[in-house]
């Protein structure tokens, strides 16, 4: 046994109180005065010093994530909107003086280079990166940031659609487009887009005010523009923005061909003139839709078999969080779109967050917040919290990997054969789809923060191009422009979390050559994939890739080779 799933037990803190909870800024501050103050005499001290910071900061970000939590099930809840403000507005704008006064007190440290290097290497490069990028005037604008990305959130939750008398979320909606009625699948995808046009004018004026705050930042900071700003923010270490660059002309040179292919399959087997947005996701035999769970008892229940199934480790995580009430995975009016996995740095059994619809589509996306889920149990005995949080890189191959390594484990949703033939096409159509749609995105931010001054109709227009510069011309769009031109208000990282999208793709790769290496050599690849999320961000992004057995590379012809064996699992399916 590599790992093993355990109920959280009292964290033992060594600095701060067992009960201390984060209640006001005034609880918080004389705890940050102490670690900025306190004398350090050798290396030993340093060390326990950076220990106990950690303790702190693991407390800040536990409180982060449930008032993020409560946020975002109910956007109604008065309180939890004002726990929110409050933290975003007192604590950590505070927090973020102190953070800088603590990072260069570290870097200041004549014991620094006693600690150990390979130990603290990624922990002390992150440090050094925030030092240089710290602007004392950016913690002001990056709290209006967060209260105008805030207003998105509000404002997609309150979003519904009449349809057959019943009011449905934007999510409820999106399953029909799986029905067989044609007509129904129009309507659902016109009434969709319509309603979301209605608030377009307001999301592009929320929008217009986050580019300029950002860029703002940016010149703050001594940068040209926000894409160089935000890159070094992130920590992108291991690629440049033109790699970000290479990884769109290999998308667009590899997968589309593949994905134009697989739409003229899907046109003649529809019998259709015209293959239009709305036929993407019927089945093309006629068959009603998946239904994979009945309800969302039934879908934890069968994804803790599905997972336990792989690896007894993955089943226990989600059990455990299923029993401790870690999980919201049902829809609602008034709850947030999408869905996420947040960890708790303290606690160290995270939080689940989706919007279910009894949808196949649902059933994947557990799949993906499990693969993070387990990501957090397996590194939550880390003592410095930025070893416990991976980059996205790194974050999302541990989720994307989690479905396709379940693929073959889907029968525990389906006791039809065909139905899960059905399903694993799904999935591998779904991630050929999925990626010319993470280059779009990524392309898109590219345009739109080196060109900040921009008005929105050339947003507007910079938009069609690049969509239109991703989509297969096997997709008839006649008559959709007005519906396109506004698409990219749905996809939340654009707002919430900038740059924070193109990663997807390339975990996605990542995702590919681990379930490549499962095909090729079984239990090893499960075992490697583990190992790799066990180090979290305690080493850099290509060794943790290295680890996993696979490469991080989205070179052109990396790309096509995994293309190829995607073409290939596909048509294996197609001919049984």
């Amino acid at each position: 046994m590599i790992a093993t799933a355990t109920y959280p037990s009292l964290q033992v803190r060594r600095y701060l109180p067992r009960e201390f909870k984060i209640t006001t800024w005034a609880n918080l501050e004389p705890l940050l005065e102490e670690l900025l103050n306190r004398d350090i005499n050798d290396s030993r001290a340093l060390e326990r010093w950076i220990l106990d910071r950690n303790e702190v900061e693991a407390a800040i970000v536990e409180d982060f994530g449930w008032r993020y939590i409560h946020l975002t099930r109910n956007t109604k809840d008065e309180a939890a909107s004002k726990a929110y403000e409050y933290l975003v507005k007192e604590i950590s704008p505070n927090t973020s003086i102190y953070e800088h006064k603590l990072n260069e007190k570290l870097m200041q440290s004549s014991f620094l280079p006693d600690l150990d290097k390979r130990r603290y290497f990624v922990y002390l490069r992150g440090i050094r990166n925030s030092v240089e990028l710290y602007h004392e005037e950016n913690i002001k604008i990056a709290t209006n940031v967060k209260i105008h990305a805030k207003e998105y959130g509000k404002i997609f939750a309150e979003m519904a659609v009449d349809m057959d008398g019943k009011r449905l979320t934007l999510q409820q909606v999106h399953t029909i487009l799986e029905e067989t009625d044609r007509g129904r699948r129009e309507q659902a995808y016109r009434n969709s887009y319509s309603r979301m046009g209605e608030d377009a004018q307001q999301l592009d004026k929320v929008f217009d005010n986050l580019v300029e705050l950002r860029h703002q930042i940016a010149l703050n900071s001594g940068f040209e523009n926000y894409r160089d700003f935000k890159f070094k923010s992130l920590g992108r270490f291991d690629y440049t923005a033109q790699d970000c660059f290479d990884f769109h002309e290999a998308i667009r040179e590899e997968i589309l061909p593949i994905l134009s292919q697989m739409h003229e399959r899907r046109k003649t087997a529809l019998e259709v003139d015209k293959l239009r947005p709305w036929d993407l996701n019927v089945d093309v035999l006629g068959r009603a839709p998946l239904s994979p769970f009945k309800n969302i008892d039934d879908l934890v229940h069968k994804s803790a078999k599905t997972l336990s199934a792989l690896e007894p480790f993955f089943g226990d995580c989600l059990k455990i969080m299923r029993k401790m009430g870690h999980l919201d995975l049902g829809t609602r009016e008034g709850k947030r779109p999408g869905g996420y996995n947040m960890p708790l740095a303290v606690t160290g059994v995270p939080f689940i967050f989706m919007n279910a619809a009894s949808s196949v589509s649902d059933m994947r996306t557990l799949m993906h917040e499990s693969g993070h889920a387990v990501h957090s149990f397996l590194t939550k005995e880390y003592k410095i919290v930025a070893s416990k949080r991976p980059p996205s890189e790194v974050a999302e191959l541990a989720a994307m990997t989690m479905e396709l390594l379940t693929l073959d484990y889907w029968k525990n949703f389906f006791d039809n054969p065909n139905d899960l033939r059905r399903a694993k096409i799904w999935l591998l159509e779904n991630i050929l789809q999925l990626l010319p749609w993470i280059a779009t995105i990524d392309k898109f931010q590219h345009w739109i923060y080196t060109h900040p001054e921009h008005t929105q109709e050339e947003r507007r227009l910079a938009w069609l191009a690049i969509n239109g510069e991703f989509t297969p011309d096997t997709i008839e769009r006649d008559d959709l422009e007005e519906y396109t031109s506004h698409a990219w208000h749905r996809q939340l990282h654009i707002y919430e979390v900038p740059f924070y999208y193109i990663e997807y793709g390339m975990a996605q790769l990542g995702a590919i050559a681990i379930w490549k290496r499962y095909c090729e050599v079984g239990r090893q690849a499960v075992e490697d994939y583990i190992h790799a999320l066990k180090l979290g961000y305690s080493r850099p992004i290509k060794e943790v890739y290295q680890t996993a057995g696979i490469e991080f590379n989205f070179s052109k012809e990396y790309v096509k080779g995994l293309a190829e064996f995607l073409q290939e699992e596909l048509s294996k399916l197609y001919d049984s």
